[in-house]
C-alpha cells in the first residue's frame, strides 16, 4: 500500500498516521525493513519523510493468532462478508486483551471463534480492529477480516470521510443546542488512565447537538471528527457536562452508576472492495431506555 506525503514528517508519525497503527508498531515495521520511501528501504524511525515523498508500507505475512483464544461469546452482527463486519458491542465488553486486561472475554476472544479470517495488521492482540471502544461505551464497531479493508477502514476513519455518531446522556443545562470542542487531548500527568484536554496533545474534535433538554441532564448527539481516547468523555467533562455515570471524568451517579451513557448509534463508511457508501445503525440499549424513561417520568 502506498501514499504520498504532504509534508515534512518522520516516518514513524506518517506511518502512523496514515495506516491507523501506534508508533511502537510503525517503528518495528520501520525496523524490519517493510517501509520503503521512494522505492528505498528506510529502518529508521526518525527518517525526516519530504513533501511529495511516496512511502510504501509492504504488508507483513498473517501471524498466527497463538496468544489469544477463541471463545463462544455470543456477537449482535449487524453485517458482515468477506471484508469486514460490523458489530454492535455490548457494555460492559472489552475489544482487545491488555496488560492491564488478560481476561478471555473481549471482542477479540468472541471474533476468533466467530470469524475464519481477520485483518492481522494489529498483531496477535488486537486482530481485526480497526477502531475501539470503551468498555462501558456500547454501540457499533467495525471489524477487518483481510489486511486490505483494515487499511481502508482505518484511511477512511483517519480522514474523516468515515462518519460516526453517538448518542449519550449529559450531566446540566446547555446553553446552546448545538457547538463544537475543539481541545487537544493528552495522558493526565498525575493519573497515566485518564486523559485531559492538554496543551499539546493530540488534535481533538468533537460536534454536539442537544436532542432532548431536561432539567438537569440532556439528551446528545455526538459526531467524531477524530477518534482519540475517550475523546467524547474528556471533551464533555472539559465544558462542565460529563456523561452520566462516568465515574473517571465526574459524571453523576444518581440516574446511573454502572458506567456512562454512551451509545455507538451510526456508523457510516465506505465499502472497501466495492465502493459502496454503507450506513449502519444501532438502537439504544434496553438499560440506556429505562433511565431516559424514569428522566423523561421526573421532567413531566
Amino acid at each position: 500500500m502506498t501514499a504520498i506525503s504532504q509534508e515534512k514528517s518522520r516516518l514513524d508519525v506518517f506511518i502512523s498516521k496514515n495506516w491507523q497503527v501506534s508508533r511502537s508498531h510503525a517503528k518495528n515495521e520501520i525496523e524490519s525493513g517493510r517501509v520503503f520511501v521512494n522505492g528505498v528501504a528506510r529502518k529508521k524511525a526518525g527518517y525526516e519523510v519530504s513533501e511529495g515523498d511516496l512511502v510504501e508500507f509492504e504488508l507483513p505475512a498473517p501471524k498466527p493468532l497463538e496468544n489469544v483464544t477463541a471463545e463462544n461469546i455470543p456477537l449482535d452482527i449487524v453485517f458482515q462478508d468477506d471484508s469486514f463486519a460490523v458489530i454492535n458491542k455490548p457494555k460492559g465488553m472489552v475489544v482487545h486483551p491488555a496488560s492491564s486486561y488478560q481476561k478471555n472475554d473481549t471482542l477479540v476472544n468472541a471474533l476468533l471463534f466467530s470469524f475464519n479470517s481477520l485483518s492481522s495488521i494489529n498483531g496477535v492482540i488486537r486482530p481485526g480492529i480497526v477502531h475501539r471502544l470503551d468498555k462501558d461505551t456500547s454501540g457499533l464497531i467495525a471489524v477487518a477480516k483481510t489486511d486490505e479493508a483494515h487499511l481502508s477502514l482505518s484511511k477512511q476513519i483517519q480522514k474523516k470521510t468515515a462518519r460516526r455518531i453517538y448518542i449519550g446522556l449529559c450531566d446540566g443545562n446547555f446553553k446552546t443546542m448545538s457547538g463544537k470542542v475543539d481541545a487537544p487531548i493528552g495522558r493526565n500527568k498525575k493519573d497515566r488512565k485518564r486523559m485531559d484536554v492538554v496543551e499539546g496533545g493530540r488534535s481533538a474534535v468533537t460536534r454536539y447537538r442537544v436532542i432532548e433538554q431536561f432539567k438537569n441532564c440532556a439528551l446528545v448527539l455526538f459526531e467524531l471528527e477524530t477518534g482519540r481516547t475517550h475523546q467524547i468523555r474528556v471533551h464533555m467533562s472539559s465544558i462542565h457536562h460529563p456523561i452520566v455515570g462516568d465515574k473517571v471524568y465526574g459524571g453523576s451517579q444518581k440516574l446511573f452508576d454502572k458506567g456512562q451513557l454512551l451509545h455507538a448509534t451510526v456508523l457510516t463508511l465506505v465499502h472497501p472492495v466495492t465502493g459502496e457508501q454503507m450506513t449502519f445503525r444501532a438502537p439504544l440499549p434496553e438499560y440506556f431506555k429505562a433511565v431516559l424513561r424514569e428522566v423523561r417520568k421526573q421532567n413531566k
